[in-house]
């Protein structure tokens, strides 16, 4: 019997074949919003690895959302193509396209990480900074946002649904809202960066508003079939586990199907009063989150090894577990980690025209170990080279 990590799981009409998902992953590489080759050779080889469910990066709803020039984006019927190119890819190697939207809010004109921080984009291409309030994240090189009026919070959403239902015609079948990590949705639910006196500030019900009037009316607009995600900052400042229980008992009545438990990014920066950074330090978030609201979610935060995601799904602490940087590191972590985990087919998570040379390989003589079985060569290859001087 497979390991419960290769498991498959039915999300509403979307099967994933195993619960292993590329988390969003921002390449910086867009040009006018559209993918380019860096896009291609990321999902695909992150498709071709095995993983069940491959997340694109934060792809922004509307121009005046971007968190830098180099975003992905969906704000126009023209990019639709773009995407669905990515999107049958992803599906052509066996894998799940998912695509996560996102509005930058006050984390918006940026440049990339490794890039000096300049709050100035690259001339001629500027746009204006918008926030639930004018409250700037207390760091250097960010601007401060202007406070969005009504008709600013009916376009940011109305752009979400138009996003919604591009993604639906570029094909991908599971659609992620980030409303964590500081970024726009995210900024109307804290009480620290919210200080709306209206009908979205105030009251938790009044925070929460931005976030489901986007979650009802992409409903209408996103197939019942396929799955809605919303990834949380479950802790952060001003902000604990609590807040996010009562949030997702909320969200659940609104159509959510799986959370998407981080923490943190708020005030630019992680949450210094989180667990200690570690192995699955975000674990402890999805496993409340799933036991006490009965909604189903998913692990994030240094998930490395086999062993610790079987244990996270055996253990019921969350029903998926994501990998962003690790399969940077090893984009076939999927079909390593079935290997070592004693599939009798491990290779069977690759696309077939993989999968039939790595099973030849494996049968090629007694003893076969992959590189990353072990941290060093082979006894036999060790003596063979000590033996010409290697």
């Amino acid at each position: 019997m497979a390991p419960d990590l290769f498991s498959p799981i039915e999300i509403r009409g979307v099967r994933l074949k195993n619960r292993i998902v590329a988390s969003p992953m921002w390449q910086y590489s867009g040009v006018d919003g559209r993918p380019t080759h860096a896009h291609t050779v990321h999902y695909g080889r992150l498709a071709e690895g095995g993983a069940g469910l491959i997340l694109q990066e934060g792809t922004t709803v509307d121009r005046k959302g971007r968190g830098t020039a180099g975003d992905l984006g969906i704000w126009d019927d023209s990019l639709v193509p773009h995407h669905a190119r990515l999107a049958d890819l992803v599906k052509s190697s066996g894998a799940v396209p998912g695509i996560q939207l996102i509005h930058a809010g006050r984390k918006g004109r940026r440049n990339a990480p490794w890039a000096p921080h300049d709050p100035n984009p690259p001339a001629g291409d500027d746009w204006q900074v918008l926030g639930p309030s004018a409250v700037p994240i207390a760091l250097e090189g960010f601007t401060v946002p202007v406070e969005m009026s009504s008709r600013d919070i009916e376009d940011a959403t109305r752009s979400f649904v138009d996003a919604a239902r591009r993604a639906d015609e570029a094909g991908y079948e599971v659609l992620e809202l980030q409303a964590a990590h500081g970024y726009l949705i995210h900024t109307f639910l804290s009480p620290l960066s919210n200080q709306r006196t209206d009908r979205y500030g105030g009251s938790p019900e009044n925070r929460y508003r931005f976030l489901v009037e986007i979650i009802d009316r992409i409903r209408t607009v996103w197939p019942p079939a396929k799955a809605l995600f919303v990834r949380l900052s479950c802790v952060d400042y001003g902000w604990d586990i609590e807040q996010t229980v009562e949030l997702v008992r909320e969200l659940r009545t609104h159509g959510v199907d799986v959370i998407d438990c981080s923490s943190g990014g708020l005030t630019g920066l992680p949450f210094s009063g989180a667990a200690s950074t570690g192995y699955g330090y975000q674990v402890p978030y999805a496993e409340q989150v799933r036991a006490r609201t009965a909604v189903k979610t998913m692990a994030v935060g240094y998930i490395v090894h086999a062993t610790q995601a079987q244990a996270i799904i055996e253990g019921g602490q969350a029903d998926l577990v994501a990998l962003g940087r690790e399969l940077l590191y090893n984009p076939n972590w999927p079909i390593d980690a079935a290997r070592k985990l004693g599939l009798s087919d491990p290779y069977a998570q690759a696309p077939t025209r993989i999968s039939y040379w790595l099973r030849k390989r494996e049968e090629s003589f007694s003893g076969f170990s992959p590189s990353t079985d072990s941290t060093g060569a082979s006894p036999a290859f060790g003596a063979v080279n000590a033996g010409r001087g290697a």
